[in-house]
């Protein structure tokens, strides 16, 4: 198939290519028809170069189509050659002052918060920077795509429009001219001709909807049977149904289809098959047959391809234009005339309404193209914009309309620029005059809302998904409400106020539709059977409530608007109100001799509503009467008088006693509709607009109405009216013991009847209820909120309401009352309450939840007590009320109140015989508190002439009316101020006397003459002081009684210890051998400490007992005994990698006897340290195992840990482990022979060593040939003489018991299967070379952590290191004995091969690439498999001395080899030590064995300090690892951190200080070794500088550097496009901490597929960064992330802070974030520790919704 397409392709080519773009423009010049000219041209055109097969070349039909098809326009337009054409027009063009950059997905956006006229006005990163904003409080979010940078928009901001790229010198901003002088009248006409007929034809195709044929004037003759079926995208089907359709439909495989459905998804339509028409059909009918069981199918088509042709070439020609217009604004000025001229039909025919109109039904791809296009022409030109704008509005009813039943996601619909126009506040003033823009909102928007009950109401029917899908759709509306009226007009014209006006009639027409919607009822006896709907309602009000708050801010700003629309509301709530109080028959209450007219009514009988939105509109309206002094301006302009007040509160009034009795109980059976209703009425997104507005109204009604009638009416609404109105109610109410419930309820009720009587009077914080402003209103609620607990910057912002602007005012005065408390390593930055600020404290403040307010009274108490005060908690002085307000105190002192007041106490003090209950006290005890605090601001500020009306003091020094003459309120609180059951309010009580005599004090002295003090004062004062002695008297007594059981508990301890003396001294013993603190033993004190060699420090077994976690029982560690084993974890590691590039290829095959210096992958064992029987753990895994089988057969969730790969979790701690490591006694004095004769020298050793090797070598050869060989050659045999006392016969015996031996097997293959990632093995060779790699690279790893963090090599190493290091090394020294001895001996002889060459290896690896503390670890543990069988006397010791001598030797080589040489200039000072001169001397035989390869000789000076720098890692994990295999306890000078150790490590190690004695000893052999060494042709490649080498010390790894300003990074990630799809954005840019690769994760594109499983890009990569352990940053969320494995994953947080200490995950708040280094260290020490998979495992066993997610697909 393809073969025969070749050559056609390339035909095509020919004939296009001769096409000529100046000639043809020629053509056209002449033409006559020039439109049918151009048509031709297309026709003739598009379809040879678009749509010639099953797949696009995007790249060959760009660049055809621009030598064919817009060579020729750009020619015509310019009149000459385009490369000179445009950047001539570009010159005599006048850079814009309007940035217009289109954003693009996930690209950082920035507001800022003091400038921004609304949240919507965003900045690109260029501009942002740039510009005065950076240094002001600015939000950063990343966008959604689509919307554009406002940079240079003066409407957009209140100051700093201009950054620095788009700053004009002002005065050209004066005129606006037009853009077209700057083009010649040809050039203009030319662009005309070809705008008008190019977009046109654009628009045709695009909205072209046959599906076979072409419009007339684009058909072509020959028409080819070629058609593609073409699938379009929708919001419906999930991406798993689209590609198993595709599966189906067209037989494509898995990957095919996934990048079917990926390009679906991006540009909105793909075509799936190509061929004729019928084999197209066949594949759509299968889609839709396979998509439309549940929903409506996918949209599929069949089409012409020289349809598709057209239409793809119509979406380059807008790309085209929206290109050529960038070039010079004359030209974009023409293209919006053409877009915006009217077409023949009239109405809505221009080019810009049919797209508009027709914008629901083309394909995303399409959409996003034309919607660039708008922006970079009509919103770029301000008088276009305006035009543009008005189409806009006229089409507003359509487009919505369109946009509700299309499904596409808001950003792809073109209602979606509503935001880039109605945020201008100039268009969106004149569209509200012009096009009465508020009002078609609203009606669109009722409109869409149809369902209503018999009074006119909204219904909303149960919600499906469809409907929430609609009405999500319809909440757009209010979103375009929002931004009309964002921006506050600041002078009115007649023409805004009738249209605003008209406006806020259609706003209530809206409310009015929501005047007690969802009303419910009381159920009684049985359970409601289904919740009814009220989410639907209140999602409503929440959208609405800032539309309503901007309403009344609307209103607030002009005095006539403010009038009318006072009016206007109150009308509505009387039409509201008229058929309400009808059929309810009226009743008169009475009390105290005051009575009332009112209707009867029981909220717990008939229905009620939560949603009185008109009710609530009004109050705001009333208190901004007040507050614009309107109300005493023009009193006769407002139908005050006609206000009936009890109407105007019922409605408020009855919500308020609806959550009453919902907290007392009542309405439990009406479910949890109802609980979440009165939740989301008191919550801080909505009370705003409902509960603080109906507490408003309550205080509307008061102060217009006799306080006495209010306070009746209430009661009767409480159903309590009959419990106050007749007196000893409550004595034989609680006499006829009736139901329990009945009672507490009416407590219950009691107490929120009290509650609202407090908010009513004490809440006057609302600009216009009191004389304050707005920032008190804020400080208020902030120093509440901060009296329950200190609280975080965000949560604060959340407590705190919003408004449209998303502030809430709160930065500008919380330094006034809070002090900030920066975080640690964890947690976050801490607000705290200013001391001073505790007196403003309320505790009967109103928007406390229940739980709040006993928080908050709890912690307030506990502070009084901390700073010695008395406990009460007064209630605060209050501003005074506005004068519309100021007879609402007047409640205080009513007879009524008065009365409950009385009533309250006379049950507190006969308190048994009464139902009362404390809190109903306290409230009335805060009134009371209230009352006296009023009185006494009216007599502080009374001036000469007024007399106080405020006579509360005396009203309750009075006794009772005379029937019962009960005593007077004052005598009650002083009988009630000793009741022993009243310890609690005692403090109150006495704070409520007090101020009573203060007041009294006041009066007297302003009335005639001084009275002497009254009686009640001294005695109160002397009382007082009895208190305070008694309680003083009191808390002594407690001291002393604390330190008389203190001093018995020690003495107890004391004869504890002393009865039990020996037990304590076992466990002191214990702690001493677990830990190996042996320095403190008096025979190490004053000797050398030698951690090897013949003169090893000999140190006393000391014996270790231990106890198993899971039985319980004590055990002393023994060669014989039982195995005791560690919970182990082992893993491949790349942290000291510094090649992450290796790869092995078949693990089967690879040989890892020699560790290359890059360390480009080890394996790293770690243990939580905690010891179990070996039998004891096999018991508990199988366990695990059986219990992982049971449940896979119930359900297939993963757990934290993984089975199946031998996983488990300590059965202490929880810490993953994957295997056990046995605790053994050190090996090396098991297989310690005494050594009788005098240990060789280094040179004579090795030649021991080398004639061992050689006759093991032979024995070896003879062992594998054929025995057919004669005997003669055995008598050879004989006489090759073994070196002396050498018997390879001898087979040592295993010393350790079978359960060790069985341990030491199972630890080994551990390490083996997950080093290699091989089947579990335990006879392959290479498991005793992984044991050793393991027992170095943990070593190595340890290293590293201790030299970054400075600390000493032995300085206090955490208990669970120290047991893993010295478990670890002394299994890997005795692993030998259960491995075949043959195989160690051979490792010994190739690993000895790379140092002492032999004839028989010699494929070693040269010097350069060998890891020497991993050969050093090797050569030691391999060792006694060939001392064993050595009897002449040479001691393990020797042998370890030498080859650590050895490879020391060959350590100083390399380093001499690689070390780079920087002339420094200080050499000339230093002295040439003995040090210097031996280096010197050493380098010079390097040079002469390297051929003179090696550079010119630097200083000695320089050399020495190479190689001591160099050389102390290796004899750091040397001291390591010799400390733990013989167990020689570190000499103190190495457990404190300080200068350089060089010289007491060289002691410790046996080394002599200057290091190259070594050579200088033993010369003779050094010469030849050094010579073998050099003479390898990698090292003469290095030198001449074809290869590269480690050089030493190896620099430590650490992550990558972030930048210190998170919108660097997100911007970095905006760029980042997926590398699979083509150019695609990716969606999910996540940066990899360890290599700062960027990947595209969890998305279909860029998956992989690893050992058989997809894995997305995550995943993939961290088994090739980092073996499977990866350290993610996702960009977008602001999150780390950490994988391990496929199936192990766990978010933890991020490295970035805002200013207030807090982290920001998924950048919701938006706040700038900067970079925390302490934070991003310790993540980087959780790497360098190897914690990260054990980080997992605590953070999944800890949040089982962590344990659910597929973390491969990240």
């Amino acid at each position: 198939m393809a073969s025969e397409l070749e050559p056609e392709v390339q035909a095509i080519d020919r004939s296009l290519l001769e096409c000529s773009a100046e000639e043809t423009a020629g053509k056209w010049l002449q033409a006559t028809d020039l439109t049918r000219e151009v048509y031709q041209h297309l026709a003739h055109y598009v379809p040879k170069i678009y749509c010639r097969g099953p797949n696009p070349f995007p790249q060959k039909e760009d660049m055809l189509a621009q030598h064919v098809l817009l060579g020729p326009m750009e020619w015509y337009l310019c009149g000459e050659d385009p490369a000179f054409g445009f950047p001539k027009l570009e010159q005599a063009n006048k850079p814009s002052h309007l940035c217009g950059r289109v954003f693009k997905v996930g690209e950082p956006t920035y507001s800022c918060r003091d400038c921004a006229v609304d949240p919507t006005c965003v900045l690109c990163m260029e501009c942002f920077l740039g510009s005065i904003h950076r240094d002001h409080r600015y939000r950063m979010t990343t966008s959604g795509g689509g919307g554009f940078c406002d940079c240079g928009d003066t409407e957009a901001w209140k100051e700093g429009p201009y950054c620095q790229k788009h700053e004009l010198n002002t005065s050209e901003i004066e005129e606006e001219e037009d853009p077209l002088v700057h083009l010649s009248e040809d050039v203009i006409a030319r662009t005309y001709n070809i705008f008008a007929i190019m977009f046109r034809y654009a628009v045709e195709i695009l909205t072209w909807e046959k599906e076979s044929e072409l419009p007339a004037d684009l058909e072509i003759v020959e028409k080819s049977d070629t058609y593609y079926c073409m699938l379009f995208n929708d919001e419906v089907h999930t991406y798993e149904q689209v590609i198993y359709t595709l599966q189906k439909a067209v037989n494509c495989t898995q990957k095919e289809a996934i990048g079917f459905a990926t390009t679906v998804d991006r540009d909105g339509r793909r075509s799936v098959r190509y061929g004729d028409f019928q084999y197209c059909e066949q594949a759509k009918s299968v889609i839709v047959r396979n998509t439309s069981r549940q929903t409506k199918p996918l949209k599929v088509q069949v089409m012409h391809s020289s349809i598709v042709a057209h239409q793809n070439f119509g979406l380059k020609l807008l790309s085209w234009l929206g290109n050529v217009i960038g070039y010079s604004d004359g030209l974009r000025r023409i293209l919006c005339q053409v877009g915006l001229q009217e077409g023949p039909d009239g109405e809505n025919s221009s080019l810009v309404d049919r797209l508009m109109l027709n914008d629901s039904k083309l394909w995303k791809g399409a959409r996003s193209v034309y919607h660039q296009l708008f922006m970079s022409s009509l919103l770029m030109d301000l008088k276009y914009k305006k035009l543009f704008a008005i189409r806009f509005a006229k089409n507003y009813e359509r487009l919505q309309s369109d946009y509700v039943t299309d499904d596409h996601d808001r950003e792809f619909s073109i209602a979606d620029l509503s935001v880039q126009i109605f945020t201008v506040p100039s268009l969106a003033r004149m569209l509200i005059t012009e096009e009465n823009l508020m009002t078609i909102i609203i009606k669109t928007f009722m409109d869409h809302l149809r369902h209503r009950d018999a009074q006119g109401r909204f219904q909303f029917e149960r919600y499906t998904a469809l409907q929430a899908f609609k009405f999500r759709r319809v909440q757009s509306l209010i979103f375009d409400l929002k931004y009309v009226l964002i921006s506050k007009p600041t002078e009115w014209s007649d023409d805004l106020r009738q249209k605003f006006l008209e406006g806020f009639d259609a706003f209530l027409e809206l409310l009015k539709c929501m005047q007690g919607m969802d009303p419910i009822t009381r159920q009684v006896g049985q359970h409601i059977e289904m919740e009814p709907e009220w989410e639907a309602a209140f999602t409503l009000q929440m959208k609405l409530t800032h539309v309503i708050s901007m309403m009344q801010d609307w209103c607030a700003l002009d005095e006539k608007v403010l009038i009318e629309a006072y009016k206007k509301c109150l009308a509505v709530l009387m039409q509201c109100h008229g058929g309400f109080t009808d059929g309810e028959q009226p009743i008169t209450l009475s009390i105290c001799g005051h009575s009332v007219e009112t209707i009867r009514y029981c909220v717990s009988q008939e229905k009620v509503s939560i949603h009185l939105p008109v009710s609530r509109l009004l109050a705001g309206l009333h208190v901004l009467l007040s507050k614009s002094e309107v109300a005493y301006k023009f009193p006769e302009l407002l139908p005050l008088s006609e206000l009936s007040p009890p109407m105007l509160i019922e409605h408020p009034l009855r919500c308020l006693v609806l959550c009453a009795q919902v907290h007392a109980g009542m309405w439990r059976r009406n479910g949890f509709s109802l609980v979440n209703q009165i939740y989301y009425y008191h919550n801080v997104k909505c009370r705003r607009e409902m509960f603080d507005k109906d507490i408003v109204m309550l205080q509307t009604g008061v102060s217009m109405m006799d306080p006495n009638h209010f306070l009746m009416i209430m009661l009767s609404r409480f159903e309590l009216y009959q419990i106050f109105s007749t007196p000893d109610y409550g004595k034989r109410f609680s006499s006829e013991i009736t139901h329990k419930d009945v009672v507490q309820q009416n407590n219950t009720l009691i107490e929120e009847m009290l509650y609202l009587i407090i908010m009513i009077v004490g809440e006057r914080f609302s600009p216009g209820v009191g004389q304050v402003n707005a920032t008190d209103e804020i400080k208020r609620e902030i120093i509440h909120q901060l009296s329950i607990k200190p609280m975080a910057h965000s949560e604060l912002v959340k407590s705190l309401p919003e408004d449209e602007n998303k502030e809430t005012g709160m930065e500008s005065v919380i330094e006034a009352v809070a002090h900030f408390k920066k975080p640690g390593l964890t947690g976050r930055g801490m607000y705290e309450l200013k001391a001073e600020c505790a007196k403003e404290f309320n505790l009967y403040f109103y928007h406390f939840s229940r739980a709040e307010q006993s928080k908050a009274e709890e912690a307030q108490r506990k502070l009084k007590r901390q700073n010695r005060e008395d406990t009460a908690l007064p209630p605060p002085v209050l501003p005074p009320f506005c004068p519309l307000f100021a007879s609402l105190v007047n409640i205080l002192q009513s007879d009524v109140m008065l009365c409950i007041m009385r009533t309250v106490l006379q049950w507190a003090v006969e308190h048994n015989g009464y139902a009362w209950s404390e809190s109903m006290l306290q409230r009335v005890l805060h009134l009371i508190g209230m009352a006296l605090q009023e009185e006494k601001q009216h007599l502080d500020n009374v001036t000469e002439e007024h007399v106080v009306t405020f006579t509360f003091t005396q009203k309750i020094s009075k006794p009772g009316e005379a029937p019962n003459n009960s005593p007077s309120i004052l005598a009650m609180l002083e009988t009630l101020q000793n009741a022993p059951y009243l310890d609690v309010h005692k403090d109150m009580i006495r704070w409520i006397l007090k101020t009573f005599n203060a007041i009294k004090k006041i009066r007297e002295s302003s009335s005639t003459s001084p009275v002497a003090e009254t009686e009640g004062t001294i005695m109160e004062e002397s009382s007082r002081d009895k208190d305070k002695a008694e309680r003083k008297r009191k808390a002594e007594i407690a001291r002393l009684r604390r330190e008389k059981i203190m001093a018995q508990m020690s003495e107890m301890q004391r004869h504890f210890i002393d009865e039990n003396k020996e037990l304590f001294q076992q466990t002191l013993e214990l702690d001493a051998s677990t830990s190996a603190v042996l320095d403190n033993s008096p025979m190490v004190s004053n000797m050398t400490l030698r951690a090897l060699g013949p003169a090893q420090t000999q140190v006393p077994e000391q014996r270790q007992f231990v106890t198993c976690i899971l039985c319980q029982e004590e055990q002393e560690v023994k060669v014989e005994s039982k195995a005791m084993v560690l919970a182990a974890f082992v893993q491949r590691s790349t942290v000291l990698s510094k090649n992450r590039s290796k790869f092995i290829q078949d693990p089967e095959k690879y040989d890892p006897l020699f560790m290359h210096p890059d360390l480009s992958c080890g394996t790293h064992t770690g243990s939580c340290g905690h010891i179990m029987h070996a039998h004891c753990w096999q018991r508990y895994f199988d366990s695990v195992q059986a219990k992982e089988q049971r449940r896979q057969q119930r359900l297939r969730l993963h757990t934290s840990y993984d089975v199946e790969n031998g996983e488990f979790l300590c059965p202490l701690c929880e810490c993953l482990s994957n295997t056990v490591i046995p605790l053994l006694l050190p090996p090396r004095n098991i297989f310690n022979r005494l050594n009788i004769s005098d240990q060789p020298k280094l040179t004579q050793w090795i030649r021991t060593i080398s004639q061992q090797i050689k006759a093991l070598q032979v024995l070896r050869k003879e062992e594998s040939t054929p025995n057919t060989a004669s005997s003669k050659n055995l008598e050879n045999m004989d006489e090759l003489q073994f070196p002396e006392g050498f018997r390879p016969d001898f087979h040592p015996k295993n010393p350790y018991s079978e359960s060790i031996k069985e341990m030491l097997t199972t630890f080994g293959t551990a390490t083996y299967k997950v080093g290699l990632k091989v089947h579990p093995n335990e006879e392959d060779p290479r498991v005793p070379i992984m044991c050793w790699g393991s027992c170095a690279y943990t070593i190595q790893s340890i290293e590293r952590i201790l030299s970054d963090e400075d600390k000493p090599l032995f300085g206090p190493l955490p208990c669970r290191l120290d047991d893993c290091l010295r478990s670890l090394t002394r299994f890997a020294a005795a692993h030998w004995t259960v491995a075949s001895l043959s195989v160690v001996q051979g490792h010994f002889c190739k690993l000895f091969a790379s140092l002492v060459p032999d004839d028989n290896h010699g494929d070693l690896p040269c010097i350069l690439d060998i890891d020497m503390f991993h050969l050093l670890v090797g050569l030691v543990l391999a060792f006694p498999a060939l001392q064993c069988q050595d009897f002449s006397g040479i001691s393990l010791g020797t042998g370890d001395l030498h080859i650590f001598h050895l490879v020391t030797m060959a350590h100083i080589v390399q380093i001499l080899l690689t070390s780079c040489t920087e002339e420094n200039g200080m050499d000339q000072e230093n002295p040439a030590g003995e040090e210097e001169l031996a280096v010197l001397a050493l380098y010079k035989t390097l040079h002469q064995c390297t051929g003179s390869a090696l550079k010119e000789i630097p200083s000695g000076w320089h050399l020495w300090r190479n190689v001591r720098n160099g050389i102390m890692p290796f004899l750091k994990c040397c001291a390591l690892f010799f400390h733990y295999l013989n167990g020689v306890p570190s000499p103190p000078e190495l457990q404190v951190s300080g200068t350089s150790h060089f010289e007491h490590l060289c002691n410790y190690l046996s080394l002599p200080n200057n290091l190259i004695c070594l050579f200088q000893e033993n010369n003779e052999i050094t010469k030849l070794l050094i010579e073998s060494w050099c003479h390898n042709i990698e090292v003469k490649r290095y030198l001449e500088g074809e290869r590269d080498a480690i050089s030493y010390p190896r620099e430590s790894n650490k992550l990558i550097d972030l930048p210190e300003d998170y919108s660097s990074l997100i911007n970095q990630a905006s760029n980042f496009s997926c590398p699979k799809s083509g150019g695609d954005k990716s969606r999910a840019p996540t940066l990899c901490l360890v290599c700062g690769t960027l990947l595209c994760s969890q998305s279909y594109c860029c998956q992989t597929e690893l050992e058989g499983e997809d894995v997305g890009a995550c995943t993939a990569h961290t088994y090739s960064c980092g073996s499977g352990v990866g350290i993610f940053l996702r960009v977008r969320e602001c999150q780390v992330l950490f994988l391990a494995g496929k199936t192990k994953g766990c978010f933890y947080s991020p490295p970035y802070l805002d200013d207030y200490g807090e982290t920001d995950q998924g950048l919701r708040r938006g706040n700038p974030l900067h970079l925390c280094k302490e934070r991003f260290k310790k993540i980087q020490k959780l790497w360098h520790q190897h914690s990260i998979t054990e980080e997992i495992g605590h953070a999944q066993e800890a949040n089982q919704t962590l344990v659910g997610i597929d973390w491969q697909h990240l």
